[in-house]
């Protein structure tokens, strides 16, 4: 406990000596990063009377519309020139996924770091950092933060940290553990609908339901239908809003599927894998194609083409026949 009480008084100090204050995720934010940008600029707000800029690059999702404060979002392309004094960077797992954030860090007088991505050679990208690769969600880390720092807050951070721990856990059907669920209970204890938003980030644009149906259809199975493998070519993945999470979740519903494996045309090089399980560790795979992430959930763009690739993964997974 004093190790966290020291880390949030440096944590002050560097908030409250910083004119200019920058806050982002990685490449293309999920509802985790979305959400733990907007919930701790809000915090900081309530709590230090600052202003940070909350940036972002790449895409956000369409689903993710209706979270609260989404408007206070800024493109990097939009950033102002001058650095920041401080840039807190937030469930990033690796500096290549910021892309074009990667620059505004590296200016930045002070960094901080939050993350529960799991970290290869103490691969912090801040001194100061808040990083736990056993919580389910960075909103979980936020929130446990807000509490031990005894922050004010309101119904918009309550509900922004909500939505990053309901997404980044499949609405807490992947929780391994209990303190996710008590974080959910007392939420609920305090006036969060998690009904409400589980039907709200439900939604989806007509294209995308139609694409992630058609592309799960063409799915392939190896090893003994132990991988259901799908593939996502340049002209579907234009379609796609978000990671393909439907494309995920339908063939992790087979009987006997063990692993999942989404390969994303980006362009015509560069291809995003993602990997899902249910009992078996992923990250491992995940690095041996140059990325990570978390045990059973992991991924990582490689410069190739998409048939390379879609051998690449193939060959890697023949042990698990």
């Amino acid at each position: 406990m004093n190790d966290i009480k020291e880390k949030l008084n440096q944590f002050a100090e560097m908030v409250a000596q910083s004119a200019t204050i920058a806050i982002m995720a990685h490449n293309n934010p999920d509802g985790d990063a979305l959400c733990s940008v907007l919930g701790l600029c809000h915090l900081i707000e309530l709590n230090f009377g600052k202003s940070p800029v909350c940036l972002y690059d790449g895409n956000i999702p369409g689903y993710l519309d209706v979270v609260p404060l989404r408007d206070k979002m800024v493109c990097v392309e939009q950033a102002p020139a001058e650095p920041f004094d401080l840039v807190i960077v937030l469930d990033c797992g690796a500096l290549y996924q910021m892309a074009r954030g990667t620059a505004i860090l590296a200016a930045a007088k002070d960094k901080i770091e939050i993350d529960h991505h799991h970290k290869e050679d103490d691969g912090a990208l801040a001194e100061l950092n808040f990083n736990d690769d056993t919580r389910c969600a960075t909103a979980e880390i936020i929130d446990q933060m807000m509490r031990a720092a005894d922050w004010v807050y309101d119904m918009d951070v309550l509900n922004l940290l909500t939505i990053g721990v309901l997404t980044d856990t499949g609405n807490l059907r992947f929780v391994r553990q209990s303190d996710p669920l008590r974080m959910m209970a007392d939420f609920v204890d305090r006036g969060i609908n998690i009904g409400y938003w589980m039907d709200a980030l439900a939604v989806n644009p007509r294209r995308a339901v139609l694409t992630e149906a058609a592309v799960t259809s063409r799915a392939e199975f190896f090893h003994n239908g132990r991988l259901a493998l799908a593939t996502v070519p340049r002209s579907d993945y234009k379609n796609l809003d978000g990671k393909g999470a439907l494309i995920m979740n339908l063939l992790g519903q087979i009987r006997g599927v063990e692993y999942v494996a989404v390969l994303k045309q980006q362009r015509p090089d560069q291809i995003g894998v993602s990997l899902r399980s249910r009992t078996h560790p992923v990250d491992g795979f995940a690095r041996a194609l140059g990325g990570g992430g978390h045990t059973y959930a992991a991924g990582a763009v490689v410069r190739d083409t998409l048939e390379n690739v879609r051998q690449r993964v193939i060959d890697l997974f023949k042990g698990e026949e």
